[in-house]
């Protein structure tokens, strides 16, 4: 009994990984129940065995773990500081372009960048997933000194330079928008800062 129930967590846990995958490649609209059973290898019975609601609680699933799992990275980042935080980030995300040979991009973003469908179901787990992300790099920024209202500010900025950053490396095949953005926020958090 033991063994079938890993195997069924395995199985429904490398669906999940596969449609955060593939929305990190294609978006949301190309993540299909095919595309989910080729990537994850599971039987075609395990999709409405471990998901009744089909792909829609599928790309549910996949968001609400890639949510989790790119807030705890930004809630380890802000814990030293603003511009060690911002170097894990870059770190992090070097790294996921690099390894996928810049065809992976935010799979939070994915979900509302195609519009349609998905973009619908899904745009308050969107809306609450950029909340926390803003709230926590907030908090790290109030931590250090500044003011809430400019502490806030700059957290809108720091995610919507990340993620367009983030695009313009697939696009260009290259790092170095992610670089020069990353350069450009370091400055400008640095200046915001109260002095010593």
């Amino acid at each position: 009994m033991a063994t079938r129930q890993r195997t069924r967590v395995k199985t429904r846990d490398r669906m999940v990984l596969a449609a955060i995958e593939l929305m990190r490649e294609r978006g949301s609209a190309g993540v299909t129940i095919d595309a989910i059973l080729s990537r994850s290898e599971a039987p075609r019975g395990s999709v409405y065995y471990h998901f009744p609601g089909g792909r829609n609680q599928i790309i549910a699933e996949a968001l609400e773990v890639a949510s989790d799992a790119i807030s705890s990275l930004i809630d380890s980042a802000v814990t030293d500081g603003p511009l060690t935080g911002l170097g894990k980030m870059r770190d992090f995300w070097s790294s996921v372009l690099i390894s996928s040979d810049f065809q992976a991009g935010c799979p939070v973003v994915s979900v509302v960048a195609g519009g349609g469908e998905d973009s619908e179901q899904h745009a308050d787990a969107v809306t609450d997933t950029f909340r926390r992300w803003k709230a926590a790099l907030a908090a790290g920024l109030t931590a250090e000194g500044i003011a809430i209202s400019r502490a806030e500010s700059l957290a809108v900025l720091t995610i919507a330079a990340f993620e367009g950053a983030i695009i313009m490396c697939r696009a260009e095949r290259s790092l170095r928008p992610l670089e020069e953005t990353i350069s450009e926020l370091e400055q400008v958090l640095a200046a915001a800062l109260p002095a010593a």
